[in-house]
């Protein structure tokens, strides 16, 4: 490494922790792990420290950033958040967080437009950006609506929704069981914080496409799209098989969206194909890098290196295209949630070895960085309660 070269805190050190760790140390910058557990990346060769910290979404997770400025000699750093939860709490404090690192967190009012799923929503129905039919409840008439079952309801606030009823989202096959839900959610004063989707229907090919980009103040300096094979749960799940695409619908959608946000940095920007609209349809945006970031590195779009340029003042040249067809994998995830799924006549083994062929990308292994790999092997367990 370069001495005094200005380095880079990955805070989360899971699958992208690690993906992020590995981009950046692989060209010399110094890299510490956080967590507010034991991770994977901290066993990575590239890991020079790693430090237990705070629950993110603390005030005392900020302060312990701050600790680490002044005590461990990282002022100036570069912050790299692997969750949502981590990049609310420094974009709320982002006036503090400034004084000592250097970060692409959206600002408050930027973030409010993407984390407020009812404001993004306006922001695409601005830009003539397609989203599922969507509803918005009032106490006077919990259900009026023409609605399709089934449906899903989640809080315009991800992050509060999940913290008050622990869960995502309520799935609702019926009125009578969209009823049950809305009045629970009432009951608590939260019914004007919710919304309700149709859902899309699964017909087995339609799935999630991510489109990625760099992007400063809304213009995409460089981008990369993948979709999701496989997934736990089988749909609306976390990805466990992927493969790099081209979607030109899907990328003209996402550009026009980050240009009305005026976005800067990394982002994630979901959508599904509804099979009877015959369109693609908006999801969500992740303002940050995603669980599968690797495969796009592998592709030759390093996420994390634009970042860290581009907090450096550190001139870039941005590719403007990649290879389709290259695919990524969580091993453990995708060996035991597919083999789930064969049980429920979901997939066949047939067609689970062909997915197989061709070139694949781990999302752990690595001749070059065993370590991780081993330990989350022995961290199996520990790991699948602790998501």
């Amino acid at each position: 490494m370069e001495k005094d070269k200005p380095g880079a805190i990955i805070i989360e050190g899971h699958v992208q922790g690690l993906s992020n760790t590995r981009a950046l140390g692989e060209i010399g910058v110094p890299v510490v792990v956080i967590d507010k557990y034991s991770c994977i990346a901290r066993y990575s060769k590239y890991c020079t420290a790693f430090y237990q910290c705070p629950d993110f979404q603390s005030e005392e997770f900020i302060d312990f950033l701050i600790y680490l400025a002044e005590e461990k000699n990282l002022k100036g750093w570069s912050l790299i958040p692997s969750n949502d939860h981590i990049v609310f709490n420094i974009s709320q404090n982002l006036e503090r967080i400034k004084k000592y690192f250097k970060t692409l967190a959206p600002a408050p009012d930027q973030l409010i437009n993407i984390y407020n799923k009812q404001k993004l929503l306006e922001t695409a129905e601005i830009v003539t950006v397609p989203y599922p039919k969507t509803f918005y409840p009032d106490a006077s008439e919990l259900i009026d609506f023409n609605l399709k079952f089934p449906v899903i309801v989640k809080g315009k606030y991800g992050l509060t929704f999940y913290k008050i009823f622990g869960r995502k989202a309520y799935f609702a096959k019926n009125t009578k069981q969209l009823q049950s839900q809305l009045e629970l959610i009432d009951n608590k004063g939260n019914l004007n914080s919710v919304f309700i989707q149709e859902i899309i229907p699964d017909e087995g090919n339609n799935k999630t496409i991510s489109y990625t980009a760099f992007c400063v103040e809304g213009d995409v300096k460089t981008y990369w799209a993948g979709q999701k094979l496989r997934e736990h749960p089988w749909t609306f799940g976390t990805a466990t098989f992927t493969e790099s695409i081209h979607n030109e619908k899907v990328k003209n959608f996402s550009e026009k969206l980050l240009k009305k946000l005026n976005y800067s940095g990394v982002c994630e920007v979901e959508f599904l194909y509804h099979p009877k609209e015959k369109k693609y349809m908006l999801i969500e945006i992740n303002p940050r890098t995603w669980l599968w970031v690797g495969l796009a590195k592998c592709n030759g779009i390093n996420f994390a290196y634009y970042m860290y340029n581009y907090l450096n003042d550190i001139e870039t040249d941005y590719p403007d295209s990649y290879e389709e067809g290259l695919k990524w994998r969580n091993y453990w995830t995708d060996s035991v949630y597919t083999l789930l799924a064969m049980f429920k006549g979901k997939i066949s083994l047939g067609d689970y070895r062909k997915s197989l062929k061709g070139p694949i990308v781990s999302a752990v292994k690595s001749k070059d960085d065993p370590k991780p790999f081993k330990a989350m092997t022995r961290m199996l367990f520990t790991l699948a309660a602790r998501r």
